[in-house]
C-alpha cells in the first residue's frame, strides 16, 4: 500500500486546482465552456495537460487519432501499465469537470507519487481520450473505440460533426491527425499492455450530494436501448369538429405509449430491476402545430438504460408490440427509426474491493452505485481490461455550465486513489 503525507495530497490537490483553472480559462464559452470533439477547445485542453505532464517529467506522446498518452516510467517497462484517464471534450456550453476530472486527477496522482519519491514497478499511463461526447459526432465512445480498432471502417468518412457538417476525417486531418487507422479498423493500443484502467469522474446525478458523500465506487455502467428519431404518424384535424373516436392524434397516442412504459418501469423497479427510462424529445411539427389543431405528427426520443442486458433485450420487442396495440386503437402509426445499443459494463470486482478498502483506510466516506451515464471505461471493460470508476460529488448535475466539483472532494479522491493506484503499480 502506498501512503503519502497529508501535505503531499494537499500539494496534489493544489496542482489539480491549477489545471482546472487553466482549462476553464482556455476554453471558456459563455455561459459555460466548450471543447468540441476534434475541435479547437479539445485541442487546447490536450495541449495544457501535455505541458503539465512534461513538467512532471512524464513521457508525452499522441497516437495517430490524437489520444494523449502521458507516462510515468516504471522500473520494468515490459510490465503492463496501470492506466488512468478520461475524455477532454465537452458538450456545448457545458461544465469544466465532466471528463477532464479524470485526466487531471490522473496527473495529480503522478505528481503525488513523484513528490513522495516513489518510482513504481510498472508504468503509470494517464490518457486524454478523444471524442467521448455523442453530441458532436453521432457515435458513442468514438475515441476509445477507435483506439481499440472497434469503429466501423466507413466512420471516418460518414460521421459528420453536427455543428459543421464536415466529416470526422476532415476534422482529424485539420488537426494534423490521421484517420487511416479508423478506416482500416486498426487498433492503436493492445489491451494486454494494460494491467487495469481506472477512470475518476464526476457523478452526473444528485446521489452523492444528497447523501453527503465525497466519492462512490461504481459497480457498473448501464447499457442502453435508444431510439433517438422516433415518430408518431396520425392525421391533422380540427380541434373542435372531430370527436375522440375519429381522431388520429399523434400526441395522445405517444402519451399513451409513454404512460404504458412508465407503468412497466414502475412494476419492474418494484420487483428490484435496475432501469431508467427517458423521453427527452417530444415535439409536434412547428410548421403545422397550433392550439386549435389535432396534431397528426409528433417526433420523440426514447432512452432506456439498465445494468441487465436481458431486460433491455426484452423491452425492445415489448415496445414494438405496445406501440402496435396503441397505434391500432388510435389510428396512429409508430416509426421508431434506427436504434442504438450499448451493452452494460460491469466493473472489476477486485478493483472495486480495492477502492472500497483504500477509502476506508484513508477515512473517506464512500458507497457503491451504478453509473447511469456512459463512459469510456465501458470500452476498456469490453476489451477485457480490468476496469473501475471512482465518482466524485458534483453539485448541479452535469452537461451544464453549473457543474460544481469541490476541490476538497478532489483531495478526498486523491487520498483514495494514491493508495489504490500505488498498490497496483507495485
Amino acid at each position: 500500500m502506498t501512503v503519502v503525507s497529508d501535505s503531499v495530497i494537499a500539494d496534489a490537490q493544489a496542482f489539480a486546482t491549477g489545471l482546472f483553472e487553466a482549462l476553464a480559462a482556455a476554453t471558456r464559452d459563455p455561459p459555460g465552456i466548450t471543447r468540441a470533439s476534434y475541435g479547437a477547445g479539445e485541442a487546447k485542453a490536450h495541449a495544457i495537460l501535455a505541458e503539465a505532464a512534461r513538467g512532471l517529467g512524464m513521457e508525452v506522446t499522441s497516437d495517430a487519432i490524437g489520444t494523449l498518452r502521458m507516462v510515468m516510467p516504471g522500473a520494468d517497462r515490459d510490465l503492463p501499465a496501470v492506466a488512468m484517464g478520461s475524455h477532454l471534450d465537452s458538450v456545448p456550453h457545458g461544465g469544466n469537470f465532466d471528463g477532464a476530472a479524470g485526466v487531471v486527477i490522473g496527473l495529480a496522482i503522478a505528481s503525488a507519487l513523484r513528490a513522495a519519491g516513489r518510482r513504481p514497478a510498472r508504468d503509470l499511463l494517464v490518457m486524454g481520450i478523444r471524442a467521448e461526447e455523442m453530441c458532436w459526432f453521432p457515435a458513442h465512445y468514438l475515441g476509445s473505440r477507435a483506439m481499440f480498432g472497434l469503429m466501423p471502417g466507413d466512420a471516418a468518412d460518414t460521421l459528420r460533426r453536427v455543428d459543421t457538417g464536415r466529416t470526422l476525417a476532415e476534422h482529424m486531418v485539420e488537426e494534423g491527425l490521421d484517420p487511416t487507422p479508423i478506416r482500416e479498423g486498426r487498433a492503436l493500443l493492445d489491451p494486454k499492455r494494460l494491467a487495469c484502467f481506472i477512470e475518476p469522474h464526476i457523478e452526473q446525478g444528485p446521489v452523492l450530494v444528497e447523501e453527503g458523500l465525497p466519492v462512490a465506487v461504481v459497480t457498473g455502467i448501464r447499457g442502453s436501448l435508444r431510439y433517438p428519431q422516433a415518430r408518431a404518424l396520425g392525421a391533422h384535424a380540427h380541434a373542435g369538429a372531430v370527436p375522440r373516436r375519429y381522431r388520429r392524434d399523434a400526441a395522445m397516442a405517444t402519451v399513451a405509449l409513454l404512460a404504458s412504459l412508465d407503468a412497466r418501469w414502475a412494476a419492474l423497479e418494484e420487483s428490484g430491476a435496475d432501469l431508467v427510462c427517458t423521453a427527452g424529445i417530444l415535439a409536434t411539427d412547428p410548421a403545422h402545430h397550433t392550439s386549435t389543431k389535432v396534431p397528426g405528427f409528433l417526433r420523440f426520443s426514447l432512452d432506456i438504460r439498465s445494468m441487465d442486458a436481458a431486460l433491455l433485450a426484452e423491452l425492445d420487442p415489448w415496445l414494438a408490440a405496445e406501440a402496435a396495440r396503441i397505434g391500432a386503437e388510435r389510428g396512429v402509426g409508430f416509426d421508431f427509426g434506427p436504434p442504438t445499443h450499448a451493452k452494460p459494463a460491469l466493473m472489476d470486482a477486485g478493483l472495486r474491493a480495492l477502492l472500497m478498502r483504500c477509502a476506508s483506510e484513508a477515512g473517506v466516506p464512500v458507497r457503491e452505485m451504478a453509473s447511469g451515464a456512459g463512459h469510456d471505461c465501458a470500452t476498456f471493460a469490453g476489451m477485457g481490461v480490468p476496469s473501475a470508476m471512482l465518482f466524485l460529488r458534483n453539485a448541479n448535475g452535469s452537461h451544464n455550465p453549473d457543474e460544481a466539483l469541490d476541490m476538497a472532494d478532489v483531495g478526498a479522491a486523491l487520498a483514495v486513489l494514491v493508495r489504490a493506484v500505488g498498490e497496483r503499480l507495485g
